[in-house]
C-alpha cells in the first residue's frame, strides 16, 4: 500500500506548477528544430520530416519517454514555411502523459545579400492527464480491479490551447535565435483547479567553421559546429546546453555539457545554498546519407544522481526530399540556414 501511495505522491510532486516547471527536452535539439523554435519552419528549400525519441533515466521502474514528430515545407510563392508538430511525454507508472499537436508558420525576410530574418508562430492544442486505471492503491476501495476511491476519481484530463513564437537570424555560417513557448500560460491542472504552465524562453545560436580554406577544391571538407541553447522557465528553472561537433560528412561526432557552470543561490527548505547545477555530459554521433540523417546520443549524468538512473538515450531521424513540381519553378534566392550536416552544393 505504501508503495502505491508513494507513486501518487511522486505524481503530485511532478505536476508542473508556477513555481517549478520544466518541459521535456531533446539533447539533439538541432535534429528537432521546430521543437526549439518555430522560426526554423521551412528554413530548408525541401520538405523535411523529423522523428525524435528520448528515454530518460531507464533504470527507474517507469522511465520518462518523449516522442516528437514534425513535417515542414517551404512555399516559394508565399516566402513562407508551413509545418505541423506533435509531441507526447509520458512518465511514471500511472501513465502521466502530456501531448501537443499544432501548426507552425514562418515568413522569410531577406535583409541583404548575406542575412535572412525568419519570424515564426506556433498554435497548438494540448492534453494533460493520468491513466486512472493504473492507480491501484490496494486499500479495499476497488471494483472490478479498479480503485473507486473518490480522491482518485477527482483526477481527470485537462485540455488547453497553447501559443508560441520565435525568430531566427542567419547567414551561411552563423545563426542566432530566440523563442517563447506557453506565452498564454495555459491552465494544466487535472484537479479542476488553476495551475498555470509558466512561459519557457529559449535563446540559442551557433556557427559553422570549415577547417580548410585553401585554394584546392576538396570533395570533403571537415568542419566544426559549436552552438549553445540557454533555457529559462518559471522562476527557478534555467539550463545551458553548450557543445561542439566535428564533421567529416557523412559522419559527425560531438560532446555537449548541460548545466549552469557557475554557482547559484537556491532555496533549500528555507536555507539559501550556493550550488553548481551540473546535469550531464552528452555524447553524440550521427550519419548523413542522401537526404537522410540518423543520430544517437547518450546523456552521462554528472549530477548527484550519478549513474544510478542509467542516463538518457535519444534517437533522431531526419528525412528531406524535394518536390518535383517545385523543381520546375525558379525558387526564391534565399540563403540556406546553417545546419549540423551539409549536402554537396547546399551552401553554394
Amino acid at each position: 500500500m505504501y508503495r502505491y501511495l508513494l507513486v501518487v505522491f511522486l505524481l503530485v510532486c511532478l505536476v508542473r506548477t508556477e513555481s517549478k516547471a520544466q518541459d521535456p527536452q531533446f539533447s539533439q535539439y538541432y535534429a528537432a528544430p521546430l521543437y526549439l523554435n518555430p522560426g526554423f519552419t521551412g528554413i530548408t528549400p525541401e520538405h523535411r520530416f523529423a522523428v525524435n525519441h528520448r528515454v530518460q533515466w531507464p533504470n527507474l521502474p517507469q522511465a520518462f519517454a518523449t516522442y516528437s514528430f514534425s513535417y515542414e515545407m517551404f512555399v516559394n510563392e508565399l516566402r513562407s514555411g508551413i509545418g505541423i508538430l506533435a509531441t507526447t511525454d509520458k512518465m511514471g507508472s500511472a501513465g502521466w502523459r502530456t501531448s501537443y499537436v499544432g501548426l507552425l508558420y514562418s515568413y522569410k525576410v531577406r535583409l541583404n545579400k548575406n542575412w535572412v530574418f525568419s519570424p515564426g508562430l506556433y498554435f497548438s492544442y494540448g492534453n494533460n492527464g493520468i491513466d486512472r486505471s493504473k492507480l491501484l492503491l490496494r486499500d479495499g476501495l476497488e471494483y472490478d480491479g479498479q480503485s473507486i476511491d473518490p480522491d482518485v476519481n477527482r483526477l481527470g484530463n485537462q485540455n488547453f490551447f497553447d501559443f508560441a513564437s520565435g525568430m531566427v537570424l542567419y547567414n551561411k555560417s552563423l545563426w542566432v535565435g530566440a523563442s517563447a513557448y506557453h506565452m498564454n500560460k495555459p491552465n494544466i491542472s487535472i484537479l479542476g483547479r488553476e495551475s498555470r504552465l509558466p512561459m519557457k524562453v529559449n535563446i540559442h545560436g551557433g556557427m559553422k567553421l570549415p577547417l580548410y580554406a585553401g585554394p584546392r577544391d576538396l570533395s570533403r571538407v571537415s568542419y566544426l559546429t559549436p552552438s549553445f541553447v540557454y533555457k529559462i522557465q518559471g522562476s527557478q528553472f534555467q539550463q545551458l546546453d553548450l557543445g561542439l561537433q566535428y564533421h567529416i560528412d557523412p559522419i559527425a561526432v560531438g560532446v555537449w555539457y548541460r548545466g549552469i557552470p557557475i554557482k547559484d543561490d537556491v532555496d533549500n527548505e528555507g536555507e539559501t545554498v550556493s550550488v553548481v547545477q551540473n546535469d550531464a555530459l552528452v555524447f553524440v554521433m550521427s550519419l548523413l546519407f542522401k537526404g537522410f540523417q540518423i543520430g544517437y546520443s547518450y546523456d552521462f549524468t554528472v549530477s548527484k544522481l550519478s549513474t544510478t538512473t542509467g542516463g538518457s538515450h535519444e534517437i533522431s531521424i531526419v528525412y528531406e526530399f524535394a518536390n518535383a513540381k517545385n523543381k520546375r519553378k525558379k525558387p526564391m534566392k534565399l540563403i540556406p540556414c546553417p545546419s549540423f550536416n551539409s549536402k554537396a552544393g547546399f551552401w553554394n
